[in-house]
């Protein structure tokens, strides 16, 4: 499927200015897409490293702290002259503050799921509860509760990446973050294309952690596509269906499981396009920007081809700016 201008940019720009905005924690990847896509990104985020310069013009970093997007500093940025009145695409890092995206939209086009959408997905609550009518199974989450916390786990509300995540300490959790009961199994993320209606899926991957005894549940990587157990893979398509509608998610998101012998956890939706972009955004695949703009335009293929072999991506947390050298051999 053709991907189509996004919507309200320019119908001529100079040559070599911006025709979108990717903004994330990090929009390397993001930046690849748009690249991949016949795009030509400026890039929002906290590191402005040297392959997202190279990807994108202009290149900006925001103030780092915490690994938490400054909502001021985004919103000055985006004030920017040649940024004005362009399209957003946002990935991770604006999961908990529905509010700036709601704010981003107000003068300028917002690629992906509205504010209300995203709120939605991510109150812990709320969730749960559209699962249990959806009858979906998914661990019980709760703000008190009246028995020892050992069997569950901390969790910041619209936190992402896994760093967020620790062993309950308490009964009770603290404003902004609730509890979680821990389910034993492996993680398995699904990417999937949605038009607010019914959804396809590009694919799914295995998860791994990053730990630090700080950090136990720190998101390491991802691989895939990952072959399913036949009983998830006849499952898979109406239940990201039945997602989408419930929801009225739209463009690329992704859904976090748990898989164990005796069935399926849903954990969370990601609701924009995430960390496996690097996996499945490749040939065969149509560039997966273009079929996400598309898709918040309601426009959704009937198939995906398959993709040949596998692929992974890991993050490095690296301690100091770090540069890597051409012709690096990685393991």
């Amino acid at each position: 499927m053709p991907m189509m201008p996004p919507a309200g940019s320019p119908a001529e720009r100079p040559a070599g200015t911006p025709d979108i905005i990717v903004a994330a924690l990090s929009a390397r990847a993001l930046a690849a897409a748009a690249r991949r896509g016949g795009l030509r990104p400026a890039a929002i985020d906290l590191f402005a490293d040297l392959d997202t310069r190279r990807l994108a013009e202009p290149c900006l970093r925001l103030p780092s702290g915490a690994l938490r997007l400054d909502s001021g500093a985004l919103l000055g940025t985006l004030a920017r002259a040649e940024l004005r009145g362009l399209p957003l695409v946002y990935g991770a890092g604006f999961e908990d503050d529905p509010a700036l995206l709601a704010r981003i939209a107000d003068d300028r086009p917002l690629l992906g799921n509205r504010a209300e959408v995203v709120a939605r997905v991510k109150d812990p609550f709320l969730f749960a509860a559209a699962l249990d009518r959806l009858g979906i199974p998914h661990p019980p989450v709760a703000r008190v509760l009246d028995a020892p916390p050992g069997d569950y786990l901390l969790k910041r509300t619209g936190g992402s990446g896994g760093g967020h995540i620790a062993p309950a300490a308490a009964a009770e959790a603290p404003p902004g973050w609730y509890l979680q009961r821990r389910i034993a199994g492996h993680a398995v993320s699904v990417l999937f294309l949605a038009d607010g209606d019914r959804a396809v899926i590009v694919g799914p991957s295995r998860q791994w952690t990053a730990p630090t005894p700080d950090n136990p549940y720190r998101y390491g990587g991802a691989a895939g596509p990952w072959r399913c157990p036949e009983r998830l893979t006849r499952t898979l398509p109406g239940l990201m269906s039945r997602l989408a509608a419930a929801f009225g998610l739209v463009g690329l998101n992704s859904a976090d499981f748990l898989l164990s012998r005796s069935g399926h956890h849903l954990l969370e939706i990601n609701p924009r396009p995430g960390a496996t972009l690097d996996v499945f955004d490749r040939p065969p695949m149509p560039p997966l920007f273009g079929l996400h703009l598309d898709a918040c335009a309601g426009r959704l293929p009937d198939r995906l081809p398959a993709l040949q072999g596998c692929r992974a991506a890991e993050v490095l947390y690296a301690d100091a700016p770090t540069r890597i050298v051409a012709g690096t051999r990685w393991p």
